[in-house]
């Protein structure tokens, strides 16, 4: 997907151009995990820290709500942002890494030509 806003095609770019657009896609994945996730993690790490002996699950998600607020739940996230993008984008990177040094993409571009 990356590759159809860049000039050329794969083929085109070497070995370290592709591992950062591998980087750049896992960046980008982990901005979207840390979006998704995050007010769901906020609430968990309150509930753990402020939860009552004996407290409902609801009744103390509700007070912490009406604690923290919706923007409560958004709390931290340009830093979970960094984190979880930068993890992985690391993460993507290593993994294509690999299998370039491996030389999988090469066996499976050689798979397909002989089809």
């Amino acid at each position: 997907m990356i590759y159809g806003y860049l000039p050329g095609t794969k083929a085109d770019y070497g070995k370290g151009a592709q591992t950062a657009v591998s980087f750049t896609g896992g960046y980008i994945a982990g901005i979207l995990c840390a979006i998704v996730s995050h007010p769901a993690d906020v609430m968990v790490s309150k509930l753990n820290a402020t939860r009552q002996p004996g407290e409902a699950f609801g009744a103390a998600t509700g007070r912490i709500y009406k604690d923290i607020g919706f923007r409560g739940l958004w709390n931290g996230l340009p830093v979970r942002i960094v984190m979880i993008g930068t993890l992985t984008g690391l993460q993507w990177m290593i993994y294509d890494y690999f299998k370039i040094f491996m030389g999988f993409v090469l066996l499976l571009l050689t798979s397909i030509a002989r089809n």
